[in-house]
């Protein structure tokens, strides 16, 4: 690649050329306006797609030709199109034979087909700007400092209306310029609202295609949009039925309820509240007796209710159940750790759950950790990730919900962070060092006295530790011990990202979905379906000192929580506001530890005691390849949350039927099953059991009929017959009496939507 040139030189060059130019130019006014590429030229190479990522902003380019991606680096776009292979996209003699224009316009042959007409404004602005000397722009007026689009919000009273935008931006000289057709408008529900457009100049219009929310992102020149689309469902006769509000949650979600026409769901039933809750806080089903207790209890409901969620959070299982939640984001694995160090990783975690410790003081030791992953095994969060752009990553992520890795190699496309920003924040983490300890498998971490400095991959200059909101934070150490005011910042009741993300993460714990969804990729291209909702509980939270059990108390504690699965005419199709229960199934250790409580049995692990619950293990080495992998257990390879799967799969059907976990609990000699066979109770109190037991709740009066009749000896019914025998290809020889009955009932259960399902 040749010098890059002067911009004054490169002006002057077009000044010769000028009068050459004019006499060629394709229409417009005899003296055109003038045209810089900051300004007027970037913006159409990003509208025609020249930077997509499928074109010349790929990470090699496009033959032979890279841009950067989506624009970012104006700069760098500007002198490659100038000096790359000698200046040949440019034709100052003669601006019209330039390859610039002719092969997007398609007259020499173009691999990315036509991106413009010859006669169209794009053109013709490009046409302009080399006859002029292709001018870069001055940065200091050129710069987009502000979007702003109008309207802010848009409603449709029914599906197929329409509606435009108008999207205006200031420059830092305070000009200010309509940029709607250079503007990219994209719908994250396309077939809720579809943006129309034909061509890439056409001003897009806004077409709502069925009762729903939408967000329209909007990306001009490295400034963000979220543009709230909202359908409304024409069906007439919606009228608001108030129902009661248990705390400010439900004030919040009604407003949003109310004024998009959906009626939301009553509160379930106690049982069935019962069984949600001990899944959601402590991950285990309620025993049978437990669920006989809240049947027998004359207690109000919603005092009822306040007892079981105080007795849970208390519980030693709750402690397991988060835990694990933790050990996954954390990454507690002996992979990286070794088994000793994953241990005392755990250990620690559980410890920190269990004494209560707030959330703000439980992330600072972690940044802050030093010496030995034995004596503090918080510093066993460095081991994981060793280096600085991933410890930087990670904690970005997790603690702030926000993905960087993106700016790492460029300027995040979909947010305002920079590749700058990205090393800056990890000169956070460069001091942090890693040695080998005393003893076999200890390692210390250690600060580093010289040569931490973090670099820049394109020019080799030092970047200095800034905080991603430098405006609002302290001035900052420059020395090894800079981790300390990281997190003095990143803790703070004062940082816009830290208390959300934690919000936000805790509610999609509950409800099955974030406010914010996915819940650590919080930008302003990804907008909370209920603002107000995730503002209220981020405020609620840091007022109560970042308590984790408050802040849980306070979701589970509200109507919409505690909302049926059953829909209505109005809230059928919502799945973003919250105005009914949606079922999730139950996690992989979830799961296991429900089958073994349902059937009385103790699943056995290798390398651990035989009373060990699957929520108490260590990592996800022990039982690897088995069941709780099968269902989505995660390897913990990565702090994301989507590691760990919920959907439903053939190898898990396959399992639940023929495998050996369900086959194994119910045929436990100790177990549920040969209790109730050997303690004499008659047909309908087994049944009434194994329901209470798997269910969580008594079997209605046509179930329970039909369980008596199946445990009868008398001949089963053909479909009785086909799920017994299915169930004993599994169990190896054929058993049989009232024994292997009681099984199949169970069994049966256990496949059930009703048990794999929270609902």
């Amino acid at each position: 690649m040749r010098k890059p040139r002067s911009s004054a030189g490169l002006l002057a060059a077009g000044a010769l050329c000028s009068s050459v130019a004019a006499a060629s130019l394709v229409a417009g006014p005899p003296e055109p306006q003038r045209v810089t590429f900051l300004r007027d030229v970037a913006p159409i190479l990003n509208k025609a797609g020249c930077t997509a990522g499928a074109c010349h902003g790929a990470a090699k380019g496009k033959n032979g030709f890279k841009l950067s991606l989506r624009g970012y680096d104006p700069q760098f776009d500007y002198e490659a199109l100038l000096y790359d292979l000698a200046g040949r996209r440019f034709n100052r003699a003669d601006p019209g034979r330039s390859l610039m224009l002719a092969k997007p316009s398609q007259e020499v042959a173009h691999g990315g087909g036509r991106r413009f007409a010859r006669d169209s404004d794009y053109y013709k602005t490009i046409y302009n700007w080399i006859a002029q000397g292709v001018p870069y722009g001055d940065p200091a007026k050129d710069t987009v400092v502000e979007l702003r689009a109008e309207p802010a919000e848009i409603f449709m009273t029914k599906p197929g209306e329409t509606a435009s935008l108008k999207i205006v931006v200031r420059y830092q000289d305070d000009q200010t310029r309509d940029v709607t057709r250079e503007t990219t408008i994209e719908s994250n529900v396309p077939d809720v609202a579809r943006v129309e457009s034909d061509k890439p100049a056409d001003i897009p219009v806004i077409r709502g295609e069925r009762v729903g929310e939408a967000t329209l992102l909007v990306r001009y020149q490295g400034k963000f949009g979220a543009i709230p689309v909202t359908v409304l469902n024409p069906k007439p006769g919606f009228v608001w039925k108030p129902l009661p509000q248990y705390n400010y949650i439900d004030r919040l979600v009604d407003a949003r309820l109310e004024r998009l026409k959906i009626q939301p769901s009553p509160v379930t039933d106690d049982v069935t509240f019962f069984r949600r809750l001990s899944l959601d806080l402590a991950g285990r089903l309620p025993s049978p007796e437990s669920v006989r207790a809240v049947l027998d209890d004359p207690t109000p409901s919603r005092l009822k209710r306040a007892k079981m969620i105080g007795k849970l959070i208390a519980s030693p299982e709750y402690v397991d159940h988060w835990t694990v939640k933790w050990g996954d984001l954390l990454q507690s694995s002996r992979k990286y750790l070794g088994e000793k160090g994953a241990y005392e990783f755990q250990q620690w975690i559980r410890d920190a759950i269990a004494s209560k410790r707030p959330y703000d003081k439980l992330v600072r030791e972690l940044l802050t950790a030093r010496g030995s992953s034995y004596d503090n095994p918080a510093a066993n969060y460095f081991r994981v990730t060793r280096e600085a752009k991933p410890a930087m990553e990670k904690t970005t992520q997790v603690f702030l919900g926000v993905r960087m890795v993106c700016a790492q190699c460029h300027d995040h496309p979909f947010e305002r962070w920079t590749q700058n920003q990205y090393y800056q924040m990890s000169a956070f983490f460069s001091a942090v060092g890693i040695r080998a300890g005393y003893e076999v498998g200890e390692e210390i971490v250690f600060d580093q006295r010289a040569d931490y400095e973090m670099k820049h991959p394109k020019d080799g200059r030092v970047m200095k530790p800034q905080f991603m909101l430098a405006a609002s934070a302290a001035p900052v150490p420059d020395g090894p011990q800079r981790r300390d005011a990281l997190a003095d910042w990143l803790t703070s009741k004062d940082n816009p990202f830290f208390a959300k993300a934690i919000a936000n993460r805790m509610w999609s714990y509950f409800v099955g979905k974030g406010i914010i969804d996915p819940v650590d990729d919080i930008r302003a291209s990804n907008p909370p379906s209920n603002p107000a909702l995730l503002e209220a509980l981020t405020k609620d939270f840091v007022a109560h000192d970042f308590d984790l059990r408050y802040l849980m108390r306070t979701i589970v504690s509200s109507r919409a929580y505690q909302a049926s699965i059953v829909t209505n005419e109005w809230n059928a199709n919502d799945r973003d506001n919250f105005s009914h229960a949606i079922p999730r199934r139950l996690a992989a250790e979830e799961l296991m530890d429900a089958v073994s409580s349902a059937a009385g049995a103790r699943p056995r692990f290798p390398e651990v005691p035989e009373d060990t619950a699957a929520s108490q293990l260590v990592d996800p080495h022990i039982g690897r390849e088995g069941f709780l992998d099968v269902f989505g257990r995660p390897t913990r390879e990565s702090s994301c949350e989507c590691e760990r799967r919920s959907d439903f799969s053939l190898p898990q059907a396959l399992n639940l039927v023929n495998g050996r976990t369900i086959s194994d609990a119910v045929a436990d000699p100790k177990g549920r099953v040969a209790m109730l066979v050997l303690s004499g109770k008659s047909d309908e109190a087994i049944v009434d059991e194994l329901y209470l037991a798997a269910l969580s709740r008594l079997p209605t009066d046509a179930e329970r009929r039909r369980g008596v009749t199946y445990l009868a000896p008398a001949a089963m019914p053909s479909e009785a017959r086909d799920i017994s025998e299915s169930t004993r290809r599994g169990w190896g020889p054929a058993a049989t009496g009232k024994s292997s009955r009681v099984q199949d009932l169970l069994w049966a259960l256990l496949n059930s939507k009703a048990f794999l399902y929270i609902y």
